[in-house]
């Protein structure tokens, strides 16, 4: 647990200095980091899902995924 934390803080650090960077404001960094990690993270949500349906064949409700 104490690993995802410390990639959770990195990912944010890493958002707010590169949009910081980009824009040379920190507002819309920070403002970045704190949004882009929550959406990342639903995003993700999504993208296991296919993944495990493309895993088990692709029947979803009687349709395939190619």
């Amino acid at each position: 647990m104490i690993k995802t934390f410390s990639f959770g803080a990195m990912h944010i650090a890493v958002a707010f200095l590169v949009v910081w960077a980009m824009t040379g404001d920190w507002r819309i960094g920070g403002a970045t980091a704190m949004v882009e990690p929550c959406v990342n993270t639903v995003a993700y949500h999504f993208h296991e899902k296919i993944w495990k349906r493309r895993a088990h064949g692709g029947a979803v409700s009687g349709t395939v995924m190619a």
